[in-house]
């Protein structure tokens, strides 16, 4: 079976993309919203994102935690926000290796923004067997495109919820 290399999915979200793209390009709070993610530092403490910027994110998926490295690779302000992992560890990035790219488009739209939000697995070095073998393991019988489907709608409908709360509130 040929592994499926990107997913993604979007959601329309009552605010203006200025307004969610500097919630989302700010790594340190994606823990809000991923069912994965549990925030970020910033390795140099820069406060908006910039190509090139690095951070190290935290993660735990059931009793597992580890660490990834990352560097962003666009930074448009209103539009997208991408950043590739590139190296992994349980409580410090150590293992180099491509891993995945994950982005963030908003698109302005009648009702607010409409948010896509892709993963793509950049593992593509890897035999399919492998790969295989490998996610089912780490996703609990799951295939990574598949598992990233389901994290990808939590996320967008948590941020969702989050951005039209604080919507309201104003």
């Amino acid at each position: 079976m040929a592994r499926t290399f990107s997913v993604s999915d979007s959601i329309v979200i009552d605010a203006a993309p200025p307004t969610i793209y500097a919630q989302v390009s700010n790594p340190s709070l994606m823990g809000h919203w991923s069912p994965e993610n549990r925030g970020a530092t910033v390795l140099d403490g820069a406060e908006k994102a910039y190509v090139g910027m690095v951070f190290d994110g935290y993660n735990k998926r059931g009793p597992m935690r580890w660490t990834t490295r990352c560097t962003v690779t666009a930074a448009d302000p209103g539009e997208r926000f991408a950043f590739r992992v590139r190296a992994i560890g349980r409580r410090r990035p150590v293992l180099s290796a491509r891993i995945a790219s994950w982005e963030y488009r908003f698109e302005a739209v009648d009702g607010g923004t409409r948010v896509t939000e892709t993963w793509t697995d950049d593992r593509r070095a890897w035999p399919d067997a492998l790969a295989h073998a490998f996610d089912r393991v780490a996703t609990r019988g799951h295939t990574f495109a598949d598992f990233q489907r389901r994290n990808i709608r939590i996320t967008l409908d948590n941020l969702k919820r989050t951005m039209e709360a604080a919507q309201a509130k104003d």
